[in-house]
């Protein structure tokens, strides 16, 4: 997967998604902390309409921009969290899974988690790539064909694709953050050791990278 050269990192958001899941890619992308080039990637928010939605958690979110003005071209990665509506109202998330396969027919990548990873495989766009998921069951019921691809991993990236399972958000960052070329591989060895396994000498790799 070559970096993208592109500054804006989409998150597609909805009714009930997984705060979560996205916490710490989210976080990490704007903070800026430790990165080969701080200031290099933006977040926008991305949703159905202009309209207001409401987290699992709670939060209020205003997308900043509609799912239809959407372009690849303007994007370096999309990224779709996991919700109820992916598994109990699938229809109604399904533009943002069409969306992902424009954006992988274009080269962009998509990173995807829990049930976000349910309405790709619905739209075929894992049938031919390796991936992972909550359960190899979980996305058989979505009627797919791609279960020969599927990796009992918590994070997989193959290509311009990266799905993980509900309970990786952290894998499912550091896999976002490679894809991003957004630290050296010391310092993204480093935070995952920090923020996944608590290692406290990781820390000192961190705040040495921060200093200006």
């Amino acid at each position: 997967m070559n970096a993208p050269l592109n500054r804006t990192v989409h998150l597609a958001v909805y009714d009930q998604m997984a705060d979560w899941e996205i916490g710490h890619a989210i976080a990490h992308i704007r903070n800026g902390h430790a990165q080969r080039r701080p200031g290099r990637y933006d977040v926008v928010t991305v949703g159905l309409t202009g309209a207001p939605v409401t987290t699992m958690g709670g939060l209020s979110v205003l997308p900043d921009v509609a799912l239809h003005q959407l372009k690849p071209s303007e994007s370096s990665m999309l990224v779709l969290p996991g919700a109820d509506g992916w598994d109990a109202d699938p229809e109604s998330l399904s533009p943002f899974a069409s969306a992902a396969g424009i954006f992988l027919d274009a080269g962009v990548p998509v990173a995807a988690i829990c049930g976000a990873t349910a309405g790709l495989a619905r739209e075929g766009l894992l049938d031919d790539r390796a991936h992972t998921s909550a359960a190899p069951e979980y996305l058989l019921a979505t009627g797919y064909a791609g279960i020969s691809h599927y990796r009992s991993e918590l994070a997989v990236t193959d290509g311009d694709l990266i799905t993980a399972g509900p309970t990786a958000p952290i894998e499912f960052a550091r896999e976002i953050f490679a894809a991003l070329d957004l630290y050296s591989p010391r310092v993204l060895d480093a935070w995952y050791r920090l923020f996944a396994r608590h290692d406290p000498e990781a820390f000192a790799v961190l705040a040495e990278a921060s200093r200006p």
